[in-house]
């Protein structure tokens, strides 16, 4: 159970999900007729893309391979709402990410998480690591980098990567990436436990006037384990007031009691 939810998260954070089952299509959110449709924020989007997870076997080494399709409604530092779903359509997971606070529900499991705050998960929980939001989101409107970094000095040492530029993020994590020209290559830091991850980025198309790799590779001390392709992103959406909701039965149980 944990290992599902824990792939989910991982799909979420840089560092994102696996398992099949509910009953959603990747669609905007079904509402009542009497939902108001709210005029759309100058940067909203909603962006569909196919996701494929690589897991490794430890002991056989022999590599297994899912695919699920999944959709975002944007507004970028304001709200989020994703839907994660299996073949023949059936949901995986939902998350809403609001301003006051987030939530996720896992249909088939009928298990559900809450929290406040741009981080997204368990705190102190290696199987539920804490994620990143809006670094997440921002990856679908073209921003690779995150949001008021610095550069800094390379190290003197052995570890200093040609060519690559260092930084630190606002919160004071450390990270460095290489460009190829005018785009991101690719990003790398120390995650938890002090393994690396990496996010490669591929492709480049234009997607409504904005460059933005439509394939994004991410590694864990060397292996892949995921992979997004972008397939469509349409900008200044108007979404219905139902994306911003999301309901949790009374029959769900909340992950970690």
């Amino acid at each position: 159970m944990l290992k599902f939810i824990y792939s989910i998260l991982l799909l979420l954070s840089l560092c994102i999900l696996a398992g099949c089952a509910g009953k959603k299509p990747v669609v905007e959110p079904a509402t009542a007729m009497v939902d108001s449709v709210q005029e759309a924020p100058r940067d909203s989007l909603r962006a569909k893309f196919l996701l494929t997870i690589i897991q490794q076997d430890s002991v056989t080494g022999n590599a297994s391979t899912q695919e699920l399709d999944a959709v975002i409604f944007s507004v970028p530092g304001k709200r989020y709402r994703m839907e994660l779903t299996g073949p023949l359509g059936i949901g995986v997971a939902s998350l809403l990410w609001q301003e006051d606070g987030w939530q996720m529900t896992f249909p088939t499991e009928k298990l559900y998480m809450k929290g406040v705050g741009y981080m997204v998960g368990l705190l102190n929980n290696d199987a539920l690591p804490m994620v990143h939001i809006h670094q997440v989101a921002d990856i679908f409107d073209g921003r690779l980098l995150p949001e008021g970094y610095e550069e800094v000095t390379p190290p003197e040492d052995s570890t200093k990567v040609e060519g690559a530029i260092y930084a630190r993020e606002k919160m004071g994590r450390l990270f460095h990436f290489v460009k190829e020209g005018n785009h991101v290559s690719w990003l790398s830091r120390l995650g938890r436990g002090g393994k690396t991850e990496v996010i490669r980025y591929y492709d480049f198309k234009e997607f409504e006037g904005v460059e933005t790799p439509s394939r994004i590779e991410f590694e864990l001390d060397g292996a892949k384990f995921l992979e997004i392709k972008i397939k469509k992103i349409a900008r200044n959406k108007s979404f219905s007031s139902g994306t911003w909701r999301l309901n949790i039965p009374k029959s769900f149980k909340r992950v970690g009691e």
